[in-house]
Order: C-alpha cells, then sequence, then structure tokens
C-alpha cells in the first residue's frame, strides 16, 4: 500500500497515514499515533472516551469535575437504552471556574460527593478528572478514598484529562475504573459470558442476549450498555468474555484474563456473515453438540426471515460504492462484509483508533485502488469520497454534513442512531437505510442544481 499524491496538499507528517490498498505485499501505515496538530482531527478526547464507555451503567452516579461545559458530554449526546434505573441521563459537574484554578477544586469536588449522597443515596459514583483537573493537580484519588470511607461506598475516580492523549487513552482509563468496580469473584458460571463493547444504542443488546438464550448462554455482565453495578461486580464468575468493539474492550479483556482467568474472544454482530460467525464461535468455544445444533437452527431460522428483504435492497444497492469512516476498525471490517454482501464496493475506508492488524485485515478484503486512512480530517475525507465517486458515507454525526455537502447519502452508524443495526434483524435496517439514502431522488435534483450553477 502506497499514497499517490493526486491534486491533494496533505501535510507531510500524514502522508503514511494514507494509502491506496494495490493488493500486493504487507504493506504499512502508520496509526494509533496521536494526532498531527493543525490537521482537524476528528477524533474526541480522553475524557469522551471514558464517558463513552462508562456513561451507559443505568445506576451508577457520573461527576465531571471541570469546567460545567465538559458536562454536556452526556447521555444524550451518546445515548443508551434501559431496560431499569436512568439516572445515568442525568450528568452531574464541580462547575469548575478561574477561582478553583488558582486555589484549587479539592474541597469543591467533596462538596459534590456530600450532596449526591445526601441527595441521591448512590452505591457508586465514578470521579471523570477533565483537562483543567490535570493542570492544577487536584489529588483526585485522596478525594475519593475519603468519601469511601466516610460514606462506605465505591467512589471511583476516572484519570481522563482530555489533553493527555486521544479518545483510545480515555478507553483505558474507563476500562481500569471497571476493573476497580468489579469484585473478586471466581469463575463459577460456565455457560455463561460477559458481552463487552457494545452500549445497546438502539436496543441491541436485548437483540444479542435473545440469539443467546435461545442456543443456552446466558450473559452475566453487559459491559457496559444496559449494565447495573451489581452485574458488573459478578462480571469476574463468567466463563468467557466476547468483545464486539476492539478498540474499547480489548484492554479491559485482556485485564480479566490476567487476573481473573477469563478467556476473550473478539465477535461481532453487524451483518449476516458476521453474526453467524460469532455465534457459531460463542458456541463451539462453552458449548455442546446441542448448543452446536441450536446455533444452526437459529441461523438458519432467522437469516430466512430477512433473505427475501435483503434481496430486495441488493437488486437495488448493486455496483454503488462506498466510503466508510467509524471509530474502530473492527466495525470497519463488518461494514465492508455488508457492504459486500448487498452487492456494492467499499472505495474509502478509515477509522479513528484502528490498530496495525485491523489495517492488514481491512487491506485483504477491500478491492485494489480502496483508499484506506487512519485518523483523516474533513479535507482528506471530502478529497478522496469526490474521487474515488462514493455514493454514500458511513460515519458519525460530524461527519454528516460533509456528505451532504458533497450530494452523497449518509448513514450514521454512531451513537445518535435511533434504530438497531446489529443481528439479522438489524442488517435489513441497515440494508434498508442505505437503499433509502443512496436511491433517494434528492441526489438528482442536487446534482443537476450544482451542473447549472458550475455552467452560470
Amino acid at each position: 500500500m502506497e499514497l499517490r499524491q493526486k491534486d491533494i496538499k496533505i501535510i507531510q507528517e500524514r502522508e503514511k497515514s494514507i494509502c491506496y490498498n494495490h493488493g500486493q505485499g504487507t504493506g504499512s501505515i502508520q496509526c494509533d499515533q496521536e494526532s498531527v496538530s493543525g490537521t482537524v482531527s476528528q477524533r474526541a478526547c480522553v475524557y469522551c472516551g471514558a464517558r463513552v464507555v462508562l456513561n451507559p451503567i443505568t445506576d451508577a452516579y457520573h461527576i465531571v469535575h471541570g469546567p460545567i461545559g465538559c458536562a454536556s458530554y452526556t447521555w444524550d449526546i451518546r445515548g443508551s437504552l434501559s431496560s431499569g434505573e436512568e439516572i445515568y441521563r442525568n450528568s452531574f459537574s464541580t462547575d469548575l471556574r478561574e477561582k478553583d484554578v488558582i486555589f484549587g477544586g479539592e474541597r469543591k469536588l467533596s462538596s459534590a460527593i456530600d450532596e449526591i449522597v445526601e441527595n441521591y443515596r448512590p452505591r457508586v459514583i465514578f470521579i471523570y478528572s477533565t483537562c483543567i483537573v490535570g493542570v492544577i493537580g487536584d489529588d483526585v484519588e485522596a478525594v475519593c478514598r475519603q468519601a469511601e470511607s466516610k460514606y462506605g461506598i465505591r467512589v471511583i475516580p476516572v484519570k481522563s484529562p482530555g489533553f493527555a492523549g486521544h479518545k483510545s487513552m480515555g478507553y483505558k482509563a474507563a476500562c481500569n475504573a471497571l476493573m476497580e468496580l468489579m469484585g473478586k469473584e471466581k469463575r463459577t458460571k460456565f455457560r455463561a459470558i460477559n458481552y463487552l463493547g457494545d452500549f445497546n444504542l438502539s436496543g441491541e443488546i436485548w437483540i444479542i442476549r435473545n440469539y443467546l438464550k435461545a442456543i443456552g448462554v446466558d450473559i452475566v455482565a453487559n459491559i457496559t450498555g444496559d449494565a447495573d453495578c451489581d452485574s458488573l461486580m459478578k462480571a469476574p464468575s463468567a466463563s468467557l468474555n466476547i468483545v464486539q468493539c476492539a478498540g474499547s474492550m480489548t484492554y479491559l479483556a485482556r485485564r480479566m484474563e490476567e487476573e481473573h482467568d477469563i478467556p476473550f474472544v473478539k465477535v461481532s454482530f453487524f451483518g449476516l456473515e458476521d453474526t453467524a460467525s460469532s455465534l457459531r464461535q460463542i458456541a463451539q468455544i462453552i458449548g455442546d453438540e446441542e448448543t452446536l445444533r441450536k446455533t444452526e437452527v437459529l441461523i438458519l431460522e432467522e437469516s430466512s426471515k430477512v433473505e427475501g428483504e435483503l434481496q430486495y435492497y441488493r437488486e437495488r444497492l448493486m455496483g454503488k460504492n462506498a466510503a466508510v469512516y467509524v471509530g474502530g476498525g473492527f466495525k470497519a471490517i463488518s461494514l465492508i462484509r455488508q457492504f459486500r454482501d448487498l452487492g456494492m464496493d467499499t472505495v474509502v475506508v478509515g477509522t479513528q483508533t484502528g490498530k496495525r492488524e485491523d489495517y492488514e485485515i481491512i487491506k485483504n478484503i477491500t478491492s485494489p485502488g480502496t483508499v484506506i486512512l487512519d485518523d483523516t480530517n474533513p479535507y482528506e475525507l471530502e478529497h478522496f469520497i469526490r474521487e474515488k465517486g462514493a455514493d454514500i458515507l458511513v460515519g458519525g454525526v460530524k461527519e454528516r454534513p460533509l456528505a451532504y455537502k458533497l450530494g452523497v447519502g449518509f448513514c450514521d452508524h454512531n451513537h445518535e442512531r435511533k434504530h438497531a443495526l446489529s443481528g439479522f434483524e438489524g442488517a435489513v435496517n441497515f440494508a434498508r437505510e442505505i437503499h433509502q439514502s443512496v436511491n433517494s431522488p434528492v441526489w438528482e435534483i442536487i446534482k443537476e442544481e450544482l451542473g447549472r450553477r458550475s455552467g452560470i
């Protein structure tokens, strides 16, 4: 893989993070690095990464130790559904100001904890350190220890000053906090798993839970969509961890393997191919012949339900081109396979936090000429979408305006979507959305108008 610069002025430090797939050799791409200054990276900060992971814990309390603006990054921005408590939809802040920067904010944080305990009687509180706290040096850990001793509850610091790295570092900080929360139970539930890295944005965990129940497998803890503190404390009792979002949860899975002797496998429930493969993988690891039989029956039944509608969309999407820019490499890989199942070619693919092994897989499953990007910016993304003639962009909310500006369809595959994209029914929802966006008559109207204006 190498870069061919075609009428695009790329910042020199970015050149090794942009490749064309020529389908030869192993190639390499620079990734998992700090963002280059001045490139308007689409990545989020450390605090945001930590909040993504921990906020879905439905009965936990979250105090943002920092300016009030940081507290705006909460449930209503990221989204997550609950089958129980909904206190997680609230956000609490110490609202640090100029005076606190000068004299310190520890006393203000202690008062915030006192107020929450008095009014709500929480069992677990997470305290997030933001950029300001990283600068002024508040001893958040000491405040947490004092609160735990005073009230007999868990008060867990999350070391997440935004400038300390990027989103992946926030994932790690959140996973360390989860390890602090978990109990010391030994593996006792030998047909039960923990489901890591799904945040139940639109009920996906409930879909997958039903699949697993049908083949005789239970979930001890969702980590962290629709999670509660009790189940998270019991997570070490499971016999297997399955990891959906590899970017956010592989670190936690490795720590649990080292400290609790729980093996893990990476799975994906996006698309028919990956959903079926993941169910089979789980059944083979912890199941017997009866579990394997039930798994094949489930796959056949669920595939049969959706095949007719999927074929309808395949006929209308065949030959279209897609661009993908998402958070993690594992999701990008699943999306490439989904588009292939729909008869579409992925011509641009990038991630914010992909690893070298992810990009090697992406290279092997994409067509020659596909542009592969790591931690790209709007300027580069716009150029390559135009160059490769993409008909739709799959990404997050930050990419939506760019797609519409270019006159191409858009599919939100991030935290703001309102319908499930996991499992067999999620595959239908995805195909339907792609069809409705790509084949909307509005794009022809826009292209005609742009052509008319360019001719003036």
